[in-house]
């Protein structure tokens, strides 16, 4: 059940919340690539992100993280804190693949010599380009303050993700975050899901996430499922 659609994105809707303190997210099948170029409907897709989503943000809550959500009302729709979003999205990277990969020359697969942390302006229209701490403070987008605090977060958030997942015997290779501010706290929002991270089986290096419909290397839902049932087992 959702109320009145406010924003509509690639892969959600944001609807009016419960009371003037929530939104009502509700995740759709819309699969996209390149910055909307390339654009499927993909059966279960919604349904099998949120619950990998809703899975991670419960386990981030229970070892210290703060989020956005506050409950699950189906299989692809939740409540959430209403947030102002920062306008940075957060990627961080412990293997070199996609655009790293592209623009730096190295080879996929790579093994970095340290966790890289970037930021990118989240706009569509400029296709979320990266932008650095002076560009985002000059812009009044976020204060240095907050952009070490997003730094911590997202490290402390890559810790825990990669010891999860490590332990379901996938690779956590990259990942991006969207941060929001409530209540005079910066709070964990948006999804954590294989559209927004990539994943890697551990042993064969096969890909598990959106590359295999960026890539068109098929099966794109049975990846997501295996990201899914590998979660449930460590949980």
């Amino acid at each position: 059940m959702t109320g009145e659609v406010l924003y509509e994105g690639k892969s959600k809707l944001v609807c009016r919340g419960e009371d003037e303190s929530t939104y009502i997210i509700k995740f759709k099948n819309t699969a996209t690539a390149f910055n909307g170029l390339k654009k499927e409907e993909l059966e279960d897709k919604g349904k099998l992100n949120a619950e990998i989503s809703n899975l991670l943000f419960g386990y981030l809550t229970k070892n210290g993280i703060k989020t956005h959500l506050v409950k699950v009302i189906d299989d692809t729709t939740v409540v959430v804190k209403k947030a102002e979003i920062i306008l940075v999205e957060v990627i961080i990277r412990n293997v070199a693949a996609g655009s790293f990969s592209k623009k730096y020359g190295v080879d996929e697969g790579t093994k970095l010599n340290n966790t890289v942390v970037e930021f990118s302006y989240k706009s569509d229209a400029l296709g979320d380009p990266l932008i650095n701490d002076s560009h985002i403070t000059a812009l009044g987008i976020a204060t240095q303050a907050e952009l070490e605090q997003l730094k911590v977060m997202a490290l402390e958030i890559n810790d825990l993700m990669s010891a999860l997942f490590l332990k379901a015997g996938i690779k956590l290779i990259d990942f991006k975050l969207e941060f929001g501010r409530c209540e005079g706290e910066i709070l964990l929002c948006d999804e954590i899901s294989p559209d927004s991270c990539r994943f890697w089986d551990a042993k064969t290096n096969e890909k598990m996430d959106k590359d295999r419909f960026r890539r068109d290397l098929g099966n794109v839902m049975d990846g997501y499922r295996d990201v899914l049932n590998r979660l449930k087992k460590v949980l």
